[in-house]
C-alpha cells in the first residue's frame, strides 16, 4: 500500500491555507458614507498540523489483526474568523467600538443568576438554623 500523498504535497497544501490567513482577511474593504469611514475588523486564528508513519505493526498490536506492512499519514487545517469590531473615521478622528457577542454576555449574566442564587439559598439556610 503506498501514499497517495506525498509530503510536497502536504507542505504546499499548508502554503496554500496559511495565505488564506492574511491582512485582508482581519480588515475588511472600508465602508465611506457621508464623510464617515467604517473599517470592519475581525479576529483571525488558524492552525494546522500534519502527521506521518512507517514500519512494520507489531504482533499483538489490537489495531491490527495480523502482521502487516506499517504506513501511515495525515494532516489538517483549522481556520476560524470572529468579528472583532468596526473603526469608525470622522473628520480625521478615530475611535473604536466592539462588536459585541450577545451569546457570551446572556451566558455571563445566567452564570452570575446560578451563583447569587446559590448564595442566596446558603445564606437563608444559614439564617433559618440560627432561629431554630
Amino acid at each position: 500500500m503506498t501514499s497517495t500523498i506525498d509530503s510536497a504535497t502536504l507542505l504546499d497544501k499548508a502554503r496554500a491555507a496559511t495565505d488564506n490567513a492574511v491582512v485582508s482577511r482581519v480588515f475588511g474593504e472600508p465602508v465611506e458614507r457621508d464623510g464617515i469611514i467604517l473599517l470592519p475588523v475581525a479576529k483571525v486564528a488558524a492552525g494546522g498540523g500534519g502527521g506521518g508513519g512507517s514500519g512494520v505493526a507489531k504482533p499483538g498490536d489490537e489495531a491490527v489483526s495480523a502482521p502487516q506492512q506499517g504506513e501511515g499519514s495525515g494532516a489538517g487545517y483549522g481556520l476560524s474568523a470572529k468579528p472583532a469590531g468596526v473603526f469608525i473615521i470622522k473628520n480625521g478622528d478615530v475611535s473604536w467600538k466592539p462588536a459585541v457577542d450577545v451569546n457570551k454576555v446572556i451566558l455571563g449574566g445566567q452564570a452570575v443568576a446560578v451563583v447569587a442564587l446559590l448564595v442566596a439559598r446558603s445564606v437563608l439556610r444559614r439564617h433559618l438554623r440560627r432561629r431554630r
